[in-house]
């Protein structure tokens, strides 16, 4: 595992580094700490996105940003295919269970794990996620996923915890100076309807204090 407070940007050559990333919001301060460290390719594999036209855009708003951030063209965006089967079989049976429950660290590791095989298919040094930049993700399921895929499959992992040093605040002023579209949702359906459910709560609470809702 590797650490990137451990590297040197005065390092050669600097590793390859493929990183999953699942929104251009997320990736963008992700891509900020990192860029000095590694030769970075990023690599958008989110089955868990729906429906399609969600993934799609999500996927676009992506290689926008990446073009628009690194016009010298320095990071290389890999949109993976859309593998929605995937997500929905480890959902299976666990479609009632609240969001960070289990089903989001199998969703976790089924993305991480297919970010891992790919970079060991194709000649990278090491992996990691943009996840661990949101305050909604479970940072040391990621880290524990992380190790274990590198001790499984051979490719080194780099520890993440984005969020620090206000990653996470940074992620949204780029979001806005880059006019990234934003999501108050993982994206699968199931975040959704919590999400919309957690709405429709508040605003019926808010409704019981005016006599004007």
């Amino acid at each position: 595992m590797i650490r990137p407070d451990e590297l040197s940007p005065d390092a050669a050559p600097r590793p390859r580094l493929l990183l999953h990333c699942c929104c251009a919001p997320c990736s963008s301060a992700t891509l900020e700490q990192l860029q000095a460290l590694f030769d970075i390719d990023i690599y958008y594999y989110n089955p868990n996105i729906e429906p399609y036209a969600e993934f799609d855009k999500r996927a676009s708003e992506e290689e926008r940003f990446v073009a628009a951030y690194r016009p010298d063209g320095g990071v290389r965006v890999i949109r993976a295919p859309y593998d929605h089967e995937a997500f929905e079989a480890i959902a299976k049976g666990r479609e009632e269970i609240p969001e960070r429950g289990e089903r989001c660290y199998l969703c976790y590791e089924l993305r991480m794990r297919q970010t891992a095989l790919y970079a060991k298919a194709h000649g990278y040094d090491c992996f990691t996620t943009s996840l661990s930049i949101s305050p909604h993700k479970n940072s040391a399921w990621i880290n524990e996923i992380g190790q274990r895929l590198e001790a499984e499959l051979g490719v080194t992992f780099v520890w993440s915890d984005f969020k620090k040093k206000d990653g996470y605040h940074r992620s949204i002023l780029l979001s806005r100076e880059y006019d990234l579209y934003r999501q108050d949702w993982c994206g699968c359906v199931y975040s959704k309807r919590e999400r919309e459910r957690a709405v429709a709560a508040r605003r019926a609470q808010s409704c019981d204090k005016t006599v004007n809702c």
